[in-house]
């Protein structure tokens, strides 16, 4: 990578893949995995801007440069598939996540007017754990114990 790419490819990278690592030891938080995919998203995103500004023209590629674009073109199309892996990864954590574009039944009509959508959970099977029928505090008085043998 020190070939061809600054230190902002290789320090971006690596951080997603600290975090990937935090959110794979973390088996039960919906945060480090969420933040593992946004990373990996965001990766995406910045690995194609890395390989088309810095990408040197024929006369000037040796064999290490063109090792070293051919990993990072390489590792670019293998995220899409890791961004799959760790969505389902996300899913069997129990995180839920939807895009909700319900504008007229928006909690908040000014962001609704002006065309801004809202994404989050899915509210809308909500049931209330507040209020649930309790068990008696003390045994029924009406019914009698049997006599122990």
């Amino acid at each position: 990578m020190n070939y061809m790419f600054p230190a902002s490819y290789a320090w971006g990278n690596f951080s997603v893949l600290a975090v990937g690592i935090w959110a794979i030891v973390q088996r039960d938080s919906l945060d480090a995995i969420m933040m593992f995919l946004t990373g990996l998203l965001l990766t995406v995103l910045t690995d194609i801007i890395h390989i088309s500004v810095f990408y040197p023209p024929n006369n000037y590629l040796t064999d290490a440069k063109r090792f070293s674009i051919g990993m990072a073109i390489f590792s670019l199309l293998l995220k899409p598939v890791s961004c799959y892996l760790v969505y389902r990864m996300y899913r069997e954590r129990g995180g839920e996540y939807t895009f909700n574009i319900d504008l007229e039944s928006s909690s908040d009509s000014h962001f609704a007017r002006n065309g801004v959508t809202r994404a989050g959970r899915d509210r809308s099977t909500y049931e209330s754990i507040d209020q649930q029928d309790a068990p008696p505090q003390w045994p029924d008085s009406s019914k009698t114990s049997q006599p122990p043998y």
